[in-house]
């Protein structure tokens, strides 16, 4: 006999791969799928995805988690409810609005290519690289989508002639899918919603529409640009050739902010999520707090068209998972990704080894374009062991430089200790996250179920539908059960000296794009 129940879909569309998850009206999970898909490096640098191949794998996810769940006896045909979604943020598309189809690959949000466009707005703007700050809270970077637009508008005919045309629609991954979801040529809605909108250097953070004289400095036209609603609202339906024609799709956040939800992190709460980079928010409020230590401000989430918006600060760390997948696949150290833990436990320390995954560039808080990877301290005491653990703790350092700068902008939480919230596929390496919180000096907290992101996305859409109420979503009791503690236990002289010696690591970086 089916199991009766009320059930919420998430598609997690991420970096390497997509996922749908089904819910049940407790948020627990009861179906899953994932399939990765292709990324492509035509140059050094460049990072590009093939949207038709995204859009065909979240179709296969879609498919195959509903065949579980009604195999394993949930009525989920009958009674899915809601679609929420969650996806790579910045990542930059422009698609022709009479054929559906791409008009050049997807530049992804950790592409380099568009360095000579930041250089060049930089010297043609009055404020530099912090001309947009005012309006969107964000510098002049190539990690953001509006510098990606520019790229395609300036390189690529079949851009330049579509737009001619009026026939160029621009999104970032969640307005792609949506255009699908909803019909596509046969009437999709063109449509982002506010966290995804905050991150393109196009929408102004306090009256959350387009920043008009923002498009008109950087001649991008507006009817291009899609709707930008809330991230819990009915934004349509799902439309026919999709196993769920007439569900709506609820909920909309860019990846970290729908974690941040998954996380219950409330004003004055910091997460970081570990997945091929690593990102870490602290909420704000809705007070629009600017840094000064180098960080982003940022939407982290609006529950619904008349609610309050939630900002937050945000460091972006390029490269945390991605250093595991160098190692296995372009350095061969290690075979899998889950090895690294082993092999770094083999050895204590890094033994003098530092490693800095400044592949292409430095984020925050640094926001070094001309910065390149190092490993530096190499002695013939050397092991692939110390090479593996010093990864691991390029990761942990680089999440402590922002939070460093995140206590410096908006000052430490008043009451009680200072808890970091984890996620991502990273934290189930216990060593990772032990060295985090040694080098932190602080408690790192990992919940029982790390796939945060998905269920910030299933949140926002059963709260949009009226299954959920905030209270329920944000009661941390519930979300910390079954949680695991990881506490600092370096002493406080031998972390400042590793930070010390990882801070002129970073310095060693600086200056070398220009290598051949």
């Amino acid at each position: 006999m089916a199991k009766e129940d009320v059930f919420i879909g998430a598609i997690d569309q991420g970096t390497s791969s997509s996922r749908f998850i089904i819910y049940n009206s407790s948020a627990q999970p009861i179906g899953s799928h994932q399939v990765e898909f292709t990324q492509f490096y035509p140059k050094a640098g460049w990072v590009e995805h093939d949207p038709m191949e995204i859009l065909e794998s979240v179709k296969v996810c879609v498919a195959k988690a509903l065949d579980k769940a009604i195999a394993n006896g949930y009525n989920v045909d009958k009674n899915l409810k809601a679609i929420g979604l969650t996806n790579q943020r910045e990542t930059t598309l422009v698609w022709s609005k009479s054929t559906g189809a791409p008009l050049y690959n997807a530049i992804v949000w950790m592409d380099a290519r568009t360095t000579a466009v930041c250089s060049r707005l930089e010297k043609e703007l009055s404020g530099g690289k912090s001309h947009f700050m005012e309006s969107c809270g964000l510098p002049l970077s190539s990690y953001f989508s509006a510098v990606k637009l520019l790229w395609l508008m300036e390189n690529v005919d079949a851009v330049k002639e579509a737009m001619k045309k009026k026939d160029a629609l621009f999104g970032t991954i969640d307005t792609w899918l949506i255009w699908q979801l909803t019909g596509g040529v046969k009437g999709g809605l063109h449509v982002t919603d506010v966290s995804n909108a905050s991150r393109t250097m196009l929408m102004n953070l306090k009256a959350l529409d387009w920043d008009t004289s923002t498009l008109k400095e950087l001649g991008i036209p507006a009817e291009i640009l899609p709707k930008i609603v809330s991230n819990a609202e009915i934004i349509g339906n799902v439309a026919d050739g999709w196993p769920f024609v007439g569900v709506p799709i609820a909920g909309c956040l860019g990846d970290q902010h729908a974690a941040m939800l998954g996380q219950a992190c409330v004003k004055g709460e910091a997460k970081s999520t570990y997945g091929t980079g690593a990102f870490i928010l602290l909420n704000t409020g809705n007070e629009i707090v600017k840094s000064a230590h180098g960080l982003l401000t940022t939407v982290a989430f609006k529950l619904g068209k008349d609610a309050e918006t939630s900002y937050a600060l945000e460091g972006s760390v390029a490269i945390a998972g991605a250093a595991v997948q160098w190692l296995r696949d372009s350095v061969g150290l290690i075979s899998s990704s889950s090895e690294i833990g082993e092999l770094a436990s083999q050895v204590e320390s890094s033994g003098g080894v530092y490693f800095v995954p400044a592949f292409n560039g430095l984020f925050a808080p640094w926001w070094r374009e001309d910065a390149r990877g190092v490993c530096i301290g190499i002695s013939r005491f050397t092991t692939k062991a110390h090479i593996a653990r010093a990864v691991l703790e390029s990761i942990a350092f680089q999440v402590k430089d922002v939070l460093d700068s995140m206590h410096k902008d908006a000052g430490r939480v008043e009451s009680g200790e200072f808890l970091l919230r984890v996620d991502g596929g990273a934290t189930v390496n216990d060593l990772l996250m032990q060295i985090q919180a040694d080098l932190t000096g602080s408690s790192v907290i990992r919940p029982s179920d790390i796939e945060t992101t998905a269920r910030g996305a299933a949140f926002a859409a059963g709260l949009a539908i009226g299954l959920w109420k905030e209270d329920y979503i944000f009661d941390i009791k519930d979300k910390l059960k079954n949680a695991t503690v990881f506490k600092p236990a370096l002493g406080e002289e031998m972390r400042k000296k590793k930070v010390d010696s990882w801070c002129k690591s970073v310095a060693r970086t600086f200056d070398l794009a220009d290598l051949a």
